[in-house]
């Protein structure tokens, strides 16, 4: 009869700890919190004929079951830009980069506001390819945003 009130007592305090360690690397929810802008990384282009798009404004990463679902908002310069698609390259000491790839709009198109702009793409990690990632990166012709670990 101890045995179960001395398991159950254990199994409280330890899952009550996960929440008193919030700013640990070992709490899952901390894993890949919010992106910050970065420099654009300047590497041989993989053989795509889609362009970069001009501006990585946003990069969220959701977590789902068995992984990781990697949204990515992008700004061209005007409006009509399609195929948008997260191109990964291979994985260099524990980060990985993202090309964020757009084709341009066939015929001349208007600026127009931001919002009518922005392209939404998004990919999904599994949690074995995140084993060895520390650092994701979705860059842009203009920038790019990292989100760490």
């Amino acid at each position: 009869m101890n045995t179960p009130l001395v398991a159950t007592l254990c199994a409280t305090l330890a899952l009550g700890a996960c929440s008193s360690i919030s700013n640990s690397r070992l709490n899952p929810f901390n894993w890949f919190g919010g992106s910050e802008e970065t420099v654009t990384l300047l590497v041989e282009a993989p053989q795509d004929s889609r362009l970069l798009v001009s501006q990585v404004t946003d990069l969220t990463l959701e977590r789902m079951p068995g992984g990781v679902i990697i949204r990515a908002t992008g700004l061209p310069p005007t409006q009509g830009y399609w195929e948008a698609e997260l191109v990964a390259r291979p994985v260099d000491d524990g980060q990985i980069t993202f090309d964020f790839r757009v084709f341009p709009p066939i015929t001349a198109q208007i600026s127009s506001t931001p919002q009518s702009r922005e392209v939404t793409v998004a990919t999904y990690l599994s949690n074995i390819k995140l084993d060895s990632i520390r650092q994701i990166t979705v860059q842009g012709a203009n920038n790019a945003r990292t989100s760490r670990r």
